[in-house]
């Protein structure tokens, strides 16, 4: 972090750790210990690091009052979960009406739900079998969690919570660049949609972008015209892609000063309630 002017990293735990969990309650537990074990970590670096809850969706009353003790006891800034969760042999997204009650909680907070990928379950997507390379971040990891976020906004969620927030790494799995195409076919076959507003709409209101693992100019220019340039923060996707990749691409990239601030530190800043930190 110092030798590539990285003031603070939200951590987190990775995938797809409390979602690979079938048993409600050894989630719940697992999940309590873990965030415990993030606090203590960042208690000893609160100037250098802040943290995100990992929860048991498994349980949705056990995810919110998880999501409830990491913000207010714990300090943490939001939830990072890991895709769908499984339970028992069911696999649930947070779409389904039983998470209804936990996003209201969410709201309320005010913090934001970091919806970061997983494998689809090979058993759901025979499309990869045989095709061993296109599972993982190269390509399954996007897709699955760009259809759960378009599921979270094609189910009207956030016209019930117009102030809730999610986060979608890796300059938003792709959604971005389709968006135009998705609202275009909807007004033409709606289906019985239940959203209200459009998929372009919903990121621009709703979403937050990171640069995590896609370190590429005209795809970060293409997001800044789509969703607008206060909706994305710079970030590495640490130990996964190298520092100095994210880093030198980003310091480099042909954006405006004013641009690169903002998607540097300043929309983070605002986002998570950080004061703005100095240059190291």
């Amino acid at each position: 972090m110092d030798r590539h002017g990285i003031a603070l990293s939200i951590l987190s735990l990775n995938s797809p750790a409390i979602q690979a969990i079938p048993d409600p309650r050894a989630a719940a537990e697992t999940a309590r210990r873990a965030n415990d074990a993030l606090a203590d970590a960042i208690a000893r670096r609160p100037d250098r690091f802040a943290g995100f809850a990992a929860l048991p969706m498994q349980d949705p009353e056990a995810a919110a009052l998880e999501l409830t003790r990491s913000v207010r006891d714990l300090g943490f800034k939001g939830a990072l979960v890991n895709g769908f969760s499984e339970r028992g042999g069911a696999v649930l997204y947070y779409d389904d009406a039983i998470y209804l009650p936990f996003w209201s909680v969410a709201e309320q907070l005010g913090v934001p739900f970091y919806l970061h990928p997983r494998d689809p379950l090979p058993s759901r997507e025979p499309i990869y079998e045989g095709h061993p390379w296109l599972r993982g971040s190269a390509w399954a990891f996007g897709a699955e969690t760009a259809v759960h976020a378009l599921r979270l906004m094609a189910s009207g969620l956030f016209d019930r919570h117009p102030r809730l927030t999610i986060v979608l790494g890796h300059l938003g799995e792709g959604l971005p660049y389709s968006a135009w195409r998705i609202d275009h076919r909807l007004s033409k076959s709606p289906r019985g949609i239940p959203a209200r507003q459009t998929i372009t709409t919903y990121l621009r209101s709703n979403v937050y972008l990171t640069t995590s693992g896609n370190f590429r100019t005209p795809t970060l220019l293409d997001a800044i015209a789509e969703v607008g340039v206060d909706r994305i923060m710079f970030s590495v996707d640490y130990p996964f892609e190298d520092t100095s990749d994210a880093a030198a691409w980003f310091d480099t990239a042909e954006i405006s000063e004013d641009d690169r601030r903002k998607i540097g530190r300043e929309n983070a800043a605002a986002l998570f309630g950080f004061a703005l930190i100095r240059d190291l």
